[in-house]
């Protein structure tokens, strides 16, 4: 990992790309910024069947938190295999095991780590399923600022790296 020419790369992968992934996507591009305001990290969020779009849930708590949302879309992990991707230094995926989805695994370069969180999408009623978003941004929150926070030495250790998926917010 090269992180000292460039920007830590971190591809956020799940199933169908709407929620999780696209969260942790914009917190991590909106909180991942050297204080002049360059990027210490760029991410990426993608899925195996992407669902076409973000959960309209997840894009109100991102506005409601102060993100800017136009930039984030579902989208496949076939993007990332073409000529001219991006090269990740982490690939986060964030399937729940819990609830038997299947986690997709990505063949390409970079260390690899399994964040499992509850899919906040199919909650039902809309009130649960509101909290369940806010629930949600919190611990990916969490989980992106314990990123942060790792030295550039961690960030090169697998454990290091996943034990902040034990993170709950």
């Amino acid at each position: 990992m090269r992180f000292m020419t460039r920007p830590v790369n971190v591809l956020f992968l799940c199933t169908g790309n709407s929620a999780r992934s696209i969260l942790s996507e914009a917190l991590l591009n909106d909180l991942g910024r050297n204080e002049d305001g360059s990027p210490r990290f760029l991410a990426w969020s993608a899925g195996s069947k992407p669902s076409g779009q973000p959960h309209p849930e997840g894009l109100a708590e991102l506005k409601k938190q102060g993100h800017v949302t136009s930039l984030y879309r579902s989208k496949s992990w076939d993007e990332f295999s073409q000529s001219g991707a991006p090269e990740f230094d982490i690939v986060v995926t964030v399937c729940d095991n819990a609830a038997a989805e299947v986690c997709p695994v990505f063949f390409g370069p970079g260390l690899k780590v399994h964040w499992p969180q509850a899919d906040p999408a199919h909650v039902e009623p809309l009130s649960a399923r509101q909290a369940a978003f806010a629930r949600t941004y919190e611990i990916c929150k969490a989980r992106v600022e314990a990123l942060l926070a790792l030295s550039e030495t961690e960030l090169r250790d697998p454990a290091a790296v996943q034990a902040i998926a034990d993170i709950e917010a």
